[in-house]
């Protein structure tokens, strides 16, 4: 897939960056034009295969762009999650970095302004034209600018085109490179599933030093579909100025998609299909999640109001091993597993998984060991999660091993359940469990609203334990001093709990018997 994406032209399908202040339309063609200039501009600089650049920086036209040159001259990526990283010499040491392009301030040696890229390239093409130029005939010729292809390049399965980063909740973020291979068969299956094309387009918010949030404009080069690049911030805004027909995002986005709707139906009385039709649009086809554990009670809001969502299942060391779609979908599961995939489950029910062309066989930058635990001799993935497959293939993720609970009678607690079954409420966004003397499971609940509703959080508690019972009772909820976020360290980039983080912090009352509310 990606040697076809570099041996054609695109005709088709446009890209739409968003911005809260709107947003600015790029046909296909001419952002793998601009791909081609700023290849040449890299190579004449003296980049080529075997070196790597770092992007630190938001979503925007210039990271796609750049992107596209470093995989047409064969020059790798390191995506790096603005927050995580800072734009310093010793980060480009660290992953060996000719360049490091960033929005970010920074006066150091080899670190460049992402948001000059075109700019500065525009600048160069233009130098012996007049100053006084007018505007119409300026936005002629720059539509007239030539293609410069850089010389053709092909990739083997095995070669790594990008190093792609762990959204990990402790520590320095272990890199691993992410070979063609797994490239081509994950954009292979989605396709297979989904069946992109023109008409479609395709939202994307999250980070771009994602990998798999790139998938999508190479999908858009090679079927020619549409797609929609904003951040985090302006995904509403795309949502309405752009109409799209898919979108992609994590659980904890359409938790507060639903809690948007919820809120407009209640202040004004309206339907809540509705409601819903005037926030997402009336184009969808339908919705994707994935990375963290979805609340089925949000699934099921969705798809009742005509907005078929679809989980799915993947790690950065496996890329993408189940999903639901359209032609196979199993409430409960994470999805069928993919062609290519083999899920293996051992005796004590954690998942691995062996892939026909794995991501790699070991991590590139990573604390010493870490490889060893993560991947077999022969590259196989022992994900940590535990889970079982049905007898039609369907995988059923239950939780985390590492976050099994062992009670001082010897029985196991699986928490997953019973944290989605608390965060059933609109009261509750978030939830950790806890065992602090291995006798009593206590919660530390993130409300969903500021000052919380500790009436329907004890309702809650109480429903949940008589749903439960047993070993599984919880016997106090801590509610914490404001929501867990990305700001407070307390959710990672992907809107997952960090659970270490949460327990340092609410110690001190996850131990006191008489703080929290407790059960009736």
């Amino acid at each position: 897939m990606i040697n076809k994406l570099l041996a054609s032209t695109p005709d088709r399908g446009t890209l739409y960056i968003t911005r809260l202040a709107g947003t600015r339309e790029v046909p296909l063609a001419e952002v793998w034009r601009l791909s081609g200039l700023v290849a040449a501009r890299l190579r004449a600089r003296g980049l080529g295969a075997g070196d790597r650049i770092g992007i630190l920086s938001a979503n925007s036209l210039e990271w796609v762009v750049l992107d596209l040159a470093a995989l047409r001259l064969k020059v790798e990526t390191a995506g790096l999650e603005p927050g995580k990283f800072a734009p310093t010499r010793e980060l480009m040491d660290r992953y060996g970095l000719s360049l490091l392009f960033t929005d970010r301030p920074s006066d150091e040696s080899g670190v460049e302004q992402l948001a000059a890229l075109l700019d500065d390239l525009l600048d160069d093409l233009l130098d012996d034209l007049p100053d006084d130029l007018p505007d119409d005939l300026l936005d002629d010729l720059l539509d007239d600018l030539p293609d410069v292809p850089p010389p053709p390049v092909r990739y083997a399965p095995d070669e790594v085109t990008t190093i792609k980063f762990t959204s990990g909740s402790t520590g320095t973020p272990k890199g691993l490179g992410a070979t063609v291979g797994s490239i081509d068969s994950s954009l292979d299956a989605v396709q297979g599933m989904f069946g992109h094309g023109p008409g479609d387009n395709l939202l994307v918010f999250l980070p771009l030093s994602l990998l798999q949030q790139r998938y999508w404009v190479y999908s858009a080069l090679l079927h020619g579909h549409d797609v929609t690049v904003c951040t985090y911030e302006a995904a509403f805004v795309a949502l309405t100025q752009v109409r799209p027909t898919v979108v992609m995002g994590v659980p904890g986005f359409f938790e507060g998609a639903r809690s948007q709707i919820e809120r407009r139906t209640q202040r004004t009385g309206r339907d809540l299909a509705d409601v819903a039709r005037d926030l997402f649009g009336d184009r969808i086809r339908y919705l994707w999640t994935g990375s963290a554990p979805a609340d089925p009670a949000t699934l099921a809001f969705f798809n009742r109001l005509g907005l078929p969502i679809y989980e799915g299942y993947g790690l950065n060391e496996t890329c993408i091993v189940a999903k639901n779609h359209p032609g196979a979908h199993r409430e409960g599961s994470v999805g069928r597993v993919l062609p290519g995939k083999q899920v293996l489950i051992d005796d004590d029910g954690v998942i691995s998984v062996r892939a026909q062309h794995p991501v790699n066989g070991r991590y590139a930058y990573c604390e010493p060991g870490d490889s060893e635990r993560v991947f077999g001799p022969d590259g196989t993935v022992r994900t940590g999660d535990l889970g079982y497959l049905d007898a039609d293939g369907f995988l059923f993720v239950l939780g985390r091993a590492d976050d099994t609970i062992v009670l001082d009678n010897g029985k196991k607690i699986i928490v997953r359940q019973i944290e989605e079954h608390l965060k059933a409420s609109p009261a509750i966004a978030e939830c950790v469990l806890y065992c602090p003397a291995q006798t009593e499971l206590v919660a530390v609940v993130s409300p969903a609203s500021v000052p919380a509703d500790t009436a329907a959080i004890s309702a809650q508690l109480a429903a949940t334990n008589k749903a439960l019972g047993g070993d599984q009772y919880i016997h106090r909820a801590v509610v914490a001093d404001e929501p867990f976020s990305i700001d407070n360290g307390l959710l990672t980039s992907q809107y997952k709990p960090k659970r270490k983080q949460i327990r340092a912090v609410y110690l001190r009352q996850l131990g006191d018997p008489r703080k929290g509310l407790h059960a009736a």
